[in-house]
């Protein structure tokens, strides 16, 4: 009867290591999948961010093309054309 108590102590012992062991590996695959998941939200979020961009750059290009009044303004504001006979006045901010 000893040795029939000694081996089911030793399973139990052995499982419950197990166990244990498993349950460990488990709270650090857990902890890495939030990691993870927490990089795709941020990682998505660029992306929308990206997108957002594209596509108001996508609306002035078209613009662009297509809207000379739209070119004219452009090109005045940033490189600070005038017209033959116009005055430019620029003004510290």
């Amino acid at each position: 009867m000893n040795s029939h108590r000694l081996i089911t102590t030793l399973y139990v012992v052995l499982l419950s290591g197990l166990g244990l062991g498993a349950g460990v590996l488990l709270l650090e695959e857990r902890a890495q999948y939030r990691q993870l998941k927490y990089t795709e939200t941020e990682i998505r979020l660029r992306l929308a961010e990206a997108e957002a961009r594209l596509q108001e750059q996508e609306r002035i290009l078209a613009r662009l093309r297509t809207d000379r009044d739209f070119v004219e303004k452009v090109i005045r504001k940033r490189m600070s054309y005038a017209r033959p006979g116009e005055s430019i006045f620029r003004f510290e901010d």
